[in-house]
């Protein structure tokens, strides 16, 4: 019970906070004081603040002083992620938030300090993007804080998205110009003289699956038919996939189950990291179906090198451990001159929508022809290794039926190519 002293002019109430002193094995007491209370006013007040502290409701003053670089470091060796998440977050503490706020208790942050700081990193130029990310992990900080029992802070300091203030400003959204099928045989064909036929192969491959740049370094040849499914260490898999793939109409299709990467250290930001076979983005190793053309052209290809790769580089390793923007990308998608000797190569035409473009791109061009061509957008959002979203997402699936329809018309998009058409710009 909550006890009543005078000091002075002051009514001073004290309260139990329910915490033991370890040194002494004694109560630990929290107190207030006012000139304007009663007696009675401040007992109330007493009881008020045991009755937080029995529902979890108070914070502590002495929690709150805890600085933000000391909760973060608690923080981020609290929370399951994968290795390069936590390097992303690490990367992020460092650049922003602990040069501003590390040595400040988290009691002391407030919303107008954090508005002004958000105002500063708008006005030094980052991207919308970045201060997004910036937000967004903070905004996780405070979250937790609050929620952290006991709690450290009463509320987070950090204003919800939806209650907005100030000025509106229209986000700004990629510039993306319409790619045709032609644009993607003609990035083929650059492929082709910058990289022999397995750079034809596989810029048809992302052109035609929109497969990650990540599932297409990580692509084996055991995931790619005529091995796949047949050899798939996954028995329920394999057997599925038997059933639905290789019945009276067989269908071709390849296996996206890993993507090659670099997983960092988190503890170790300066070093690149180990390559690593990890699962799809998001988890989303999946089955795609893919047009006889493009299946012909895998077995093609898988008899000229032996490979674990199905796209080997052009020294024979992992494309993971190339340079593969500047020394296969950029030439593929801006061209260059004529050049002889050693490195000869004919002269090659850029792919003006894809000029400066990350090869993301491609994968962005991938949804809208299968919308073009009346293919469902639950098969489409399955075949980009995406989830889609509300009741649609939880009672529809994608039928044989549907995968048919993608085979049927990306064979024609590709026999249209080849006879000489293509779409209008």
């Amino acid at each position: 019970m909550p006890y009543i002293e005078w000091r002075g002019n002051s009514c001073r109430v004290r309260w139990d906070t329910g915490k033991i002193n370890p040194k002494t094995g004694k109560k630990i007491y929290d107190g207030k004081s006012s000139k304007e209370w009663t007696e009675d006013e401040a007992y109330k007040y007493g009881l008020d603040r045991e009755s937080d502290i029995r529902n979890g409701r108070l914070v502590a003053r002495a929690d709150g002083k805890i600085t933000l670089k000391a909760w973060a470091d608690l923080w981020i060796k609290s929370i399951d992620l994968d290795p390069t998440s936590i390097y992303e977050y690490r990367k992020r503490l460092r650049a922003q938030i602990l040069p501003e706020w590390g040595e400040t208790p988290l009691n002391e942050i407030s919303t107008i300090k954090y508005n002004v700081w958000m105002k500063q990193l708008r006005a030094k130029g980052y991207s919308p993007n970045y201060i997004r990310d910036i937000r967004l992990l903070f905004g996780m900080l405070m979250d937790d804080a609050v929620s952290h029992r006991p709690p450290l802070i009463n509320v987070s300091p950090v204003p919800r998205e939806n209650r907005r203030r100030g000025r509106y400003v229209r986000p700004v959204k990629e510039k993306k110009a319409q790619v045709t099928t032609a644009d993607l045989h003609q990035l083929a064909n650059n492929a082709r003289e910058v990289w022999g036929f397995t750079g034809y192969v596989f810029i048809l491959t992302k052109a035609y699956t929109g497969m990650r740049l990540g599932e297409m370094f990580g692509l084996r040849r055991e995931f790619v038919g005529p091995n796949w499914p047949e050899c798939d260490p996954d028995k329920d898999r394999r057997e599925e996939a038997l059933r639905r793939y290789r019945g009276s109409e067989p269908i071709d299709v390849i296996r996206v189950q890993w993507q090659h990467k670099y997983v960092k250290d988190p503890d170790r930001p300066d070093e690149k990291g180990v390559p690593t076979l990890a699962l799809p983005k998001y988890g989303s190793e999946r089955s795609l179906v893919i047009p006889p053309f493009l299946a012909a052209l895998h077995r093609e290809l898988l008899q000229t090198h032996d490979s674990e790769w199905v796209f080997p580089a052009m020294g024979g390793g992992p494309l993971l451990q190339t340079d593969f923007n500047t020394y296969y990308w950029k030439p593929i998608r801006d061209g260059h001159k004529a050049r002889t000797g050693r490195y000869a190569r004919p002269a090659l035409e850029p792919v003006e929508p894809f000029a400066g473009k990350r090869i993301h791109l491609m994968r962005h061009a991938h949804s809208p022809h299968l919308e073009e061509d009346g293919v469902a957008e639950v098969a489409i959002e399955e075949r980009l290794g995406h989830i889609l979203q509300g009741v649609r997402g939880v009672y529809s699936d994608v039928t044989v039926g549907m995968e048919r329809r993608i085979v049927k018309v990306l064979q024609e998009r590709w026999e249209k190519a080849q006879d000489g058409g293509g779409e209008a710009r």
